[in-house]
């Protein structure tokens, strides 16, 4: 399976470089099939093909205002040298325009000395006055300058584009704030690295202050974008329309899960000092192998160089497409058949891959720490655990990470579809009970998710210690967790629940730089698909830096319950954990039952007052 699957991804990548065409998007290019900036190769039937456009960077359109077909734009756009910057009104200001700066703004069958007398110039040249224009930073294209000229310009050659150009223009125009905003991530995130590190109870208090206020400070940045589109709405533009629907529904989600996130910390804000005691026990395991704090930083390079990749695929992907031979010589490039079906499969690949790096990090750690914790001599730690759990990873257990990684997609893209099927119907007005039904399949299978994630990590932990395949060793995870769930279930969630909430700080930051960043340039991207993007980035970065801390816990927890299984405590089989980690659970223990006996007694104290009011 994993095979066939890294097969089909190698020939989607090789196909796209093959057949596609990015430097036509991140360029430009102009009617007779020429890639501005660059020495192109000649069309067959376009004579006006195959030129030397080097110094040619910039893309003119023709009647960026004054022709307008069906609103359509005229498809008429050259390669030009530079931008006419002050408004031309005859044609002898673009002759002369011509002559000083070598930038030709009539089709190039007509030589620039014949501007001004040759019957063909009203039909070769641009139609009079043409504006002033200006080199914007979106792919080296000439936007007119004046009010008018512009919004009519924008409306006409935003709108003509399909949505998957216009989600490519808005990565490539943003690539600049996207290279930031993960810059950004990865400062926030070895931050929050390094505060689980040296953790006490004040940094506790004052990490979970700074998520409350980030919460609801992106919800009021995510509401107040969202009333300034209503109220400075240009609605002749997609881009508006489609960034404001996409503002709300990111401000009705992160409102959401704002709420449910301040009721958990309110439940279980009293749970402070047992977790700061809690995180104190995962340091103290980690300082035998500490160079697991460096682990992330080799995946971060791995997810990095694979999105890298992935984009630019992506990309290649996007302007894969035919050149077709059009009247009077004009080139246009078709879509080619099966195109759609590759983009789908690169999606899967995008959530397989990334979950088989992030699998490779949780299984090496996982194996550091088991070898760790059986260790009799606690004063002698095993020499090398993590390049001797790396070497059993790539060895051993490849198939068991691809097994594990698989799952989460498989669970994801049905979650996806039921949420695209849930707008399409919105959109029709379908009936509520519909609705209701999609909702209730989007929620369980976000708990399958959930579930699987955490069945995932378990599994890897129980094969670092028996060796066994994914299968079997989910089951056994599965059985011992059950045994002894008694023990450690609340203190374990609630660790969790802290790094959780350490992920959700990096991703809120992130999403304000990014909020702040894209809106600048609002106009001319569709900046939601790019936002999705760079928060789904910043919690696989923050989830691989803070997963070091989750997953030493959560393997500590496991090596206990399999401790407790196979040891008794007794001289002849004594139990490998230290008196400090026995201690803190039996304290942890005892604390949970005297507050499950005192919800009992309160109960009861609750029903016998009601028995004695009613026999009286």
């Amino acid at each position: 399976m994993h095979c066939l699957g890294a097969e089909y991804l190698v020939f989607i990548m090789g196909y796209s470089v093959v057949a596609g065409a990015a430097g036509r998007l991140l360029f430009g290019y102009d009617s007779f099939g020429n890639v501005c900036g660059k020495k192109n190769s000649p069309v067959e039937g376009a004579p006006l093909s195959g030129q030397d456009m080097t110094l040619k960077k910039h893309v003119f359109f023709m009647n960026s205002c004054n022709q307008v077909k069906g609103m359509r734009l005229d498809r008429t756009a050259l390669c030009v040298s530079s931008c006419p910057e002050e408004q031309l009104d005859s044609l002898e200001e673009v002759q002369l325009f011509a002559n000083t700066s070598g930038s030709f703004l009539c089709v190039y069958s007509l030589n620039s000395s014949n501007y001004t007398h040759s019957p063909k110039a009203d039909s070769l040249c641009p139609r009079l006055p043409v504006p002033p224009s200006k080199s914007f930073p979106l792919f080296n294209r000439c936007i007119p300058q004046t009010p008018e000229c512009y919004s009519l310009f924008a409306s006409v050659w935003i709108n003509d584009g399909d949505t998957l150009h216009r989600i490519l223009s808005g990565i490539m125009s943003g690539r600049d704030t996207i290279l930031g905003l993960c810059i950004l991530t990865l400062a926030l995130s070895l931050a929050m690295m390094f505060t689980f590190r040296f953790i006490t109870t004040l940094l506790v208090n004052i990490f979970i202050s700074l998520v409350i206020l980030g919460l609801l400070f992106v919800c009021g940045v995510l509401w107040w974008l969202y009333y300034d589109y209503t109220n400075d709405l240009s609605i002749e533009l997609d881009t508006e329309r489609e960034n404001m629907k996409c503002v709300l529904g990111f401000a009705i989600v992160s409102t959401g899960i704002t709420a449910v996130l301040l009721v958990l910390i309110f439940v279980l804000r009293k749970r402070i000092k047992l977790t700061v005691e809690l995180f104190q026990i995962t340091n103290k395991a980690i300082s035998s192998a500490p160079f697991l704090l460096f682990q992330p930083l080799w995946t971060f390079a791995i997810l990095i160089f694979f999105w890298v990749l992935w984009v630019a695929v992506l990309l290649s992907l996007g302007t894969a497409g035919a050149a077709q031979v059009m009247e009077g010589g004009q080139v246009e490039y078709k879509p080619l058949s099966g195109i759609r079906y590759m983009w789908s499969y690169h999606l899967i690949g995008l959530i397989w891959t990334s979950e088989f790096i992030l699998a490779c990090q949780q299984m090496t750690i996982a194996g550091a720490v088991v070898t760790c914790y059986f260790n009799r001599s606690k004063n002698d730690p095993p020499d090398r655990p993590i390049l001797s759990s790396l070497s059993i990873l790539f060895f051993y257990h490849q198939g068991t990470v691809v097994k594990g990684s698989f799952l989460i997609p498989v669970v994801r893209l049905p979650r996806i579809i039921v949420m695209y099927m849930q707008n399409a119907l919105k959109e029709q007005q379908h009936g509520a009970l519909s609705r209701y039904l999609f909702r209730c399949c989007y929620s369980c299978f976000w708990c399958l998710d959930k579930y699987l994630l955490h069945l995932n990590q378990n599994a890897y932990t129980t094969t670092a210690i028996n060796g066994t395949d994914f299968c079997t060793s989910a089951k056994d995870a599965f059985k011992i967790l059950s045994k002894n769930s008694s023990h450690f279930t609340s203190i374990n969630c609630f660790g969790d629940f802290i790094i959780f909430l350490g992920k959700v700080l990096v991703v809120c930051f992130t999403v304000f730089g990014g909020l702040m960043a894209f809106n600048y340039n609002r106009a001319f991207q569709v900046w939601a698909v790019p936002l999705l993007l760079v928060a789904f980035f910043a919690y696989l970065v923050a989830h691989s830096f803070l997963s070091v801390f989750e997953t030493v816990l959560d393997a500590l927890f496991l090596c206990f319950a399999v401790d407790l299984e196979t040891n008794d405590g007794s001289s002849e089989k004594p139990y490998f954990m230290d008196e400090e980690f026995l201690s803190f659970v039996k304290r942890s223990n005892k604390l949970n039952n005297a507050r499950a006996r005192q919800d009992e007694h309160s109960l009861r104290n609750d029903e016998g007052t009601e028995l004695q009011a009613i026999a009286r």
